[in-house]
């Protein structure tokens, strides 16, 4: 599963392949009581088993995609 995070006052943003047995809606209510305050760090475990550590505050917005989503290579839609 890819999760794409935007960070406040960053140009950047973070992109993570988390583990294909990641629970979609484990990882949804996580994401939700970060971003109500709940949370203060939202800690995330990639696919390499290296935990990230995001602070809540600083979360812009958060996509939550399939590895096998729409990749898009090249022009044209």
């Amino acid at each position: 599963m890819d999760i794409r995070i935007g960070v406040t006052h960053s140009p950047r943003e973070l992109n993570l392949e988390l583990a294909d047995d990641t629970d979609r809606e484990e990882l949804r209510k996580k994401i939700e009581a970060a971003l109500n305050g709940a949370l203060d760090i939202l800690w995330l475990t990639d696919r390499k088993s290296r935990e990230i550590a995001v602070p809540a505050a600083k979360i812009a917005y958060v996509e939550v995609g399939s590895v096998d989503g729409d990749r898009r290579i090249g022009f044209g839609g």
